[in-house]
């Protein structure tokens, strides 16, 4: 097949080709490491797999697993060999198999590393494939016996194939030396992927680009999946490379007294934190600039981490909110996720696909206490929350999050503090007036303009959301245990409503 000059070998691996800036280089040889089952033979797979689309020839060479094995590996991820795939099982011939062991595979004493050259080498010139996969380097290793042989094979194996215009994938499983460098010296470029194990969830896994000579790439670690089709890799989230633009107009809740409180809205293009001890109406608070949203004509999206769907869905509609109908209407998008199960990178993926492919323009994610469950570290939660808030408001979506402070009085604390990451903080808090414990709010930070210094109290009844009046006699809100030491008039009735 005719290829261009200057063309990529595409992997076919849907996220690791915008990683590579199109692809592997064609007519070199790149290493792809990882333990086993870090995904290395998937990969490959799926690279021969976008060859053959392509009616290259492709050879896939094994010295670890059988051909059956490697059939019946693609065949659980619903991938076709298709006829331009030659897969060339590296067998010892019969006089040197251990009659006892039966053994079918290629061992260190049962073949010598020349023999092994010679037959790697009449199978590529036999099918003259445009892309190669070699599996594995472990057993040429083992062969060698030493690294100056190992190095000196390694070249020779680059060199014959750099004749040949090949691109080389070798599959390295790191089970003999994890120290060895020796083939990162020689390759074109190095692709690793790494397998953690966290206290409690599924493995999560990552990769990273190590080398690409003459060649830019997305660098930093990308988490990925091992899903039923093949690998799927999310790539970082870099906000500085996606801008759109916008005009920075007030976005309504859909109720008065709140847009007064916020001083008009809150403006397009900016992210808002709801923040507040447990109980106090966080997800109430922010759904209704969800259901606003919806109710003007746009697009919105919500992922939940702690509350479970119905239950959710049927709080809100006792409040007048009835997000199954909202949902229905595809205005709103609502999707509960296991933070055991989620990595930070795919959580990113999922949220740009709301906003890239469905135009969502307002997202609520509640709350930060689950996402940061799927987060390895807090400083990583950190990190991710501001590439993924710069980007959400460079696309001028107006962000919600929520956070849970530990405690329901007294001295709370935040288990990860993003407020700075946030345009406007909104803090709910617990008062006690007049025998009763109620709710306030108060606005103590918003970048994009005016807002009230005051502070209401809010109300939470099957009428939805209400709040009163601003409220003057408060002492102790910034202690986290407001005290009101006014009188009764300005407080609020049950019915939602000021005295009078």
């Amino acid at each position: 097949m005719n290829i261009g000059i200057g063309a990529k070998a595409k992997t076919g691996v849907v996220g690791l080709d915008d990683i590579l800036v199109g692809g592997l280089s064609r007519g070199h040889v790149f290493l792809l490491e990882g333990n086993p089952g870090a995904g290395k033979t998937t990969i490959a797979l799926q690279f021969l797999i976008e060859g053959a689309k392509l009616e290259e020839r492709c050879l896939y060479i094994t010295l670890s697993e059988t051909e059956s094995e490697l059939r019946s590996g693609a065949a659980s991820h619903n991938l076709e060999l298709h006829e331009h795939i030659e897969i060339f099982e590296l067998v010892p011939p019969e006089s040197l198999l251990d009659a006892q062991q039966q053994q079918s595979l290629l061992y260190s004493s049962d073949l010598e590393l020349g023999e092994t050259t010679k037959l790697i080498f009449e199978a590529v010139e036999r099918i003259k494939p445009s892309r190669v996969v070699l599996d594995s380097l472990s057993e040429i290793r083992l062969l060698a016996q030493s690294s100056l042989r190992y190095r000196r094979q390694i070249l020779a194996l680059k060199h014959y194939f750099a004749r040949l215009d090949a691109t080389v994938l070798l599959l390295d499983d790191m089970t003999t030396d994890v120290n060895d460098k020796t083939v990162h010296s020689v390759v074109h470029g190095v692709i690793n992927l790494e397998e953690i194990a966290p206290t409690y969830g599924s493995e999560r896994r990552r990769m990273r680009v190590v080398k690409y000579r003459g060649q830019s790439y997305r660098g930093g670690y990308h988490d990925f999946k091992i899903e039923t089709g093949g690998v799927v890799v999310f790539p970082r989230l870099i906000a500085g490379e996606h801008r759109t633009a916008f005009s920075r107009a007030p976005v309504s809740s859909g109720i008065a007294e709140i847009d007064e409180l916020l001083g008009g809205g809150i403006e397009r293009g900016s992210s808002t934190l709801v923040i507040g001890p447990a109980g106090t109406g966080k997800s109430t608070f922010v759904m209704q600039f969800m259901a606003a949203a919806v109710r003007r004509g746009e697009k919105a999206a919500v992922f939940v981490f702690d509350e479970e769907l119905g239950l959710l869905f049927s709080r809100m509609k006792a409040m007048g909110i009835d997000l199954e109908e909202l949902q229905a209407s595809g205005g709103l998008h609502i999707e509960q996720l296991d933070a055991a199960e989620l990595s930070p990178g795919e959580f990113a993926h999922r949220v740009r696909a709301r906003v890239d492919s469905a135009g969502a323009k307002t997202v609520l994610i509640d709350s930060i206490n689950g996402y940061q469950a799927s987060m390895p570290d807090e400083h990583a939660l950190i990190l991710h929350m501001h590439e993924l808030l710069q980007y959400l408001n460079r696309q001028g979506a107006n962000t919600y999050l929520t956070v849970a402070q530990h405690g329901l009085v007294g001295d709370m604390k935040s288990p990860v503090d993003v407020t700075y990451l946030a345009d406007t903080v909104v803090l709910l808090r617990y008062f006690e007036a007049t025998g009763q414990v109620r709710r306030a709010v108060s606005i103590i930070k918003k970048r994009t303009g005016f807002h009230e210094d005051t502070i209401r109290e809010y109300r939470i009844s099957n009428q939805g959301l209400s709040l009163g009046a601003p409220l003057s006699g408060f002492q102790g809100v910034l202690r986290g245990v407001p005290n009101f030491v006014g009188g009764a008039q300005p407080l609020m009735m049950a019915g939602g409503k000021v005295n009078s």
